[in-house]
Formats: structure tokens, C-alpha cells, sequence
């Protein structure tokens, strides 16, 4: 049997003993609960809400309410006053057109105007001096038809004496129905001169009007080759620079009154089964979630993405921006009334399975199950009720060590 001298002895001992002191210290620090100071630590509230899973699309603010000014003329752009992106006030002149070709054209209307009304004067005096003459013909057929009656009726006296032959008479009758007659054709032959006159005044009268009405257009369009904001807004585009020719009717400017903005949407052709008419939205603009609604999708693919537009619940919102780049977060898988904690920059890398339940000055360690996860949001399926305070270490849950409760300091 082996035997150990006292000096041997003390040099096992102190060692084990060493070691056990160790073990205890270790032992001990793990039972006693860890502190931590509040000021070193997030404290989140569990409630009950929503909780959906975002598809992730990129989006655009764009106007609603565009308007388009278009050419009134075939021109060339003659000077830009304003550039896209300003801010104008209604009247404010945008932009000037060449306008020297309709000034010709105005000026060769008032010219043809002026022919036109001269020679309806000429047809009026016309019309006046025919009239007279037509008067006086007929004046004369009367006279003579009333002279041939008066002298049929002293042929008749004197036919009763013998102082004249039936056949006299005859002759004056037959000479009075054919001034009769001739009064009759000169009374229609005047009526259609007449209406011939009327027809030349009424055609030229037409006539007038019709280049009044040409020159009150062209006048018009004139008075619009300063193309002018029709509203306070903002030019969004102008389409042609100085020296170009456009055509009548092209689209010159777009701008918006910036009463109310839309958003097209933008989004990876591999989730287009989550772009559908109706689905709910939420533009991310700073810290703020703006809802609204998905409204046209263009079925057309273009570089693998899928188009779409947003109507959004309050559209004049402040912090909307004509042509403005924003996250969108088209809802996917969404769960009502689930219980939810804010999701931190600490869960970024991984989602917590372990949270720490804050009571009486003490965290808690509660084993977790999650769910849906967002920016905003993590959904709790299991672990942890309504209500319940939980405490995470700025530094991340790994500062507790697996800590089954921690001490919490004010």
C-alpha cells in the first residue's frame, strides 16, 4: 500500500482545494441571478394586433392629378421659361412658341374679311338699285293697264252712239289682258330676281361668318402660343426643347397641381402572385406606414418586374414628393389580433427564441415561438401573454449568458 508523506499530502490537497474554491465561485455566480442596470436595457410591451409579412417593391410618387398642355399649333419651340421640376403659379408663362406663321394667317383672313364685307355692300346696292328698277317696271305696266281701261271705257261710250266699231274694242280688251299678263310675269320675274339677290347676300353673310369664326379661333390660338400654367402646381416634364417643330395637338408639358399623389409601384416578376387589384399596401416614408391599396397592375413584364400602381387611404400626405423613391410593403401573409412585440435593430440577425420577462426588479428567461416576422413587428406564438414586460440588454440577449433570471437596477 502506497503511502503518502505530510509534505506529499499538502502538495495534493492544496491544489483540489483550489479548484473546488473555483467551482463554487462558479457555481455560485450562475445561481445567484445576474444584474443589470435599466439605463442598459430596452424594455418592450406584448400586445395583441396585426402582423403580416411584407413582399418587399420599390415605388415612385407620382402626381394623381396630371394636367397636359398640348401644342396648339404646328410650331417650333421657341424659348423655355420654366424647367421641369418647378413651381409655378397659375398664369405663370411656362414656355413660348413661334408665332409668326398664325400672325400671317391672321392677317390673310382679315384681308379675304375685308373683300367679303365690301363686296356685300356692293350686293346690297345691288340689291337696292334693282328694287327701284323693279318697282318702277312694274309702276309703268300698271299705269298702262289702268290707261288701256280708261280708254276701253270711252270706247264702250262711244260705241253705244256709233261713233266706233266693235272691233275697236275688241282690240283694247285683248291689248288690257296682255298688259295684264306682262304685269303678272314681271311681278314673278322680279320675286325670283329678288330671292336671287338674298341668296347672294345670304351666302355671303355665311361666308363672313364662317372666317369671323376662323379668325376668332386663330386669335385664339394665338393668345396660346404663351403656353401658361392653368393652376399652381409643379412641371413634372416638358417633352421638347427650343428649335424643335411639334405638331398641333402633341403633349408639351405635364405638371400637377399637387393636390393628391398616387405611387407606381415596382416589383421582381417572381411575386407576381402577390400583386393583385385590391391588395393592401403600406408606402414607408421615414418612420411613418402610409396604407392604401393596389390599383391597376400592367400585365406586361418589363426587365422582369411587374408594374402597378398604389392608391394610398390619405394621398395628400406632407411627406409625399413628386418623383420621390419609397419602400413599399405589399402585405402577404397576414395574421389579426395576434399577440406581437416590436421588432428591434438588436433581432436583425437572428429572431429570439429566448426573451427575459420583466417583474418585481427581476427578468424572467422565457423559452419563445415566433411567427410572422416585419420590420416593425415579431408575432409571438407561444411563451408569452398580453401585457407582459420584456427586457432586452442593448447589447444583445447573449449579454445575459443563459441566465435563468436576471436582477434588474433603477
Amino acid at each position: 500500500m502506497m503511502t503518502f508523506n505530510k509534505k506529499q499530502k499538502m502538495t495534493i490537497l492544496i491544489p483540489v482545494g483550489i479548484l473546488m474554491i473555483i467551482a463554487i465561485v462558479i457555481l455560485s455566480r450562475r445561481l445567484m441571478p445576474k444584474a443589470i442596470s435599466t439605463n442598459d436595457c430596452i424594455t418592450l410591451t406584448v400586445e395583441q394586433g396585426t402582423v403580416f409579412e411584407p413582399i418587399i417593391a420599390t415605388g415612385t410618387v407620382e402626381a394623381e392629378n396630371e394636367v397636359l398642355i398640348r401644342c396648339p399649333y404646328p410650331s417650333i419651340v421657341k424659348e423655355l421659361i420654366q424647367e421641369p421640376g418647378s413651381r409655378v403659379q397659375k398664369g405663370d408663362v411656362i414656355m413660348l412658341m413661334e408665332d409668326e406663321p398664325i400672325k400671317e394667317e391672321i392677317s390673310k383672313i382679315n384681308d379675304q374679311l375685308e373683300l367679303k364685307r365690301n363686296t356685300l355692300e356692293k350686293n346690297n346696292l345691288s340689291e337696292f338699285s334693282t328694287k327701284v328698277d323693279l318697282n318702277y317696271s312694274e309702276d309703268v305696266k300698271k299705269l298702262n293697264i289702268t290707261s288701256l281701261k280708261s280708254q276701253l271705257a270711252d270706247e264702250e261710250q262711244l260705241l253705244e252712239v256709233g261713233g266706233i266699231s266693235p272691233a275697236k274694242i275688241e282690240k283694247t280688251k285683248q291689248e288690257i289682258a296682255l298688259a295684264e299678263k306682262d304685269l303678272v310675269m314681271l311681278n314673278q320675274k322680279n320675286a325670283i330676281r329678288l330671292k336671287q339677290l338674298k341668296a347672294e347676300e345670304t351666302g355671303l353673310l355665311l361666308n363672313i361668318k364662317i372666317q369671323e369664326k376662323e379668325l376668332a379661333d386663330k386669335v385664339n390660338t394665338l393668345s396660346k402660343m404663351r403656353l401658361i400654367a392653368p393652376s399652381d402646381g409643379i412641371i413634372l416634364s416638358i417633352a421638347n426643347k427650343v428649335g424643335e417643330k411639334i405638331n398641333a395637338d402633341n403633349v408639351l408639358i405635364r405638371m400637377s397641381d399637387l393636390s393628391t399623389f398616387k405611387i407606381a409601384g415596382s416589383v421582381d416578376d417572381k411575386l407576381a402572385d402577390f400583386i393583385k387589384t385590391g391588395k393592401k399596401v403600406y408606402a414607408v416614408i421615414d418612420s411613418e406606414r402610409l396604407p392604401g391599396r393596389i390599383g391597376n397592375v400592367t400585365p406586361m413584364i418589363e426587365n422582369s418586374k411587374i408594374q402597378f400602381n398604389v392608391y394610398l387611404e390619405q394621398r395628400n400626405h406632407p411627406k409625399l414628393i413628386p418623383n420621390q423613391n419609397i419602400t413599399l410593403w405589399v402585405v402577404g401573409k397576414e395574421s389579426d389580433n395576434s399577440l406581437r412585440i416590436r421588432n428591434l435593430n438588436l433581432f436583425d440577425k437572428e429572431t429570439p427564441d429566448v426573451l427575459y420577462v420583466l417583474k418585481n426588479g427581476e427578468a424572467t428567461r422565457r423559452q419563445i415561438k415566433t411567427g410572422i416576422k416585419n420590420p416593425d413587428y415579431i408575432q409571438i406564438l407561444s411563451g408569452l401573454e398580453a401585457g407582459d414586460t420584456v427586457i432586452v440588454p442593448k447589447r444583445g440577449i447573449a449579454a445575459f449568458r443563459n441566465s435563468s433570471s436576471v436582477a434588474i437596477n433603477n
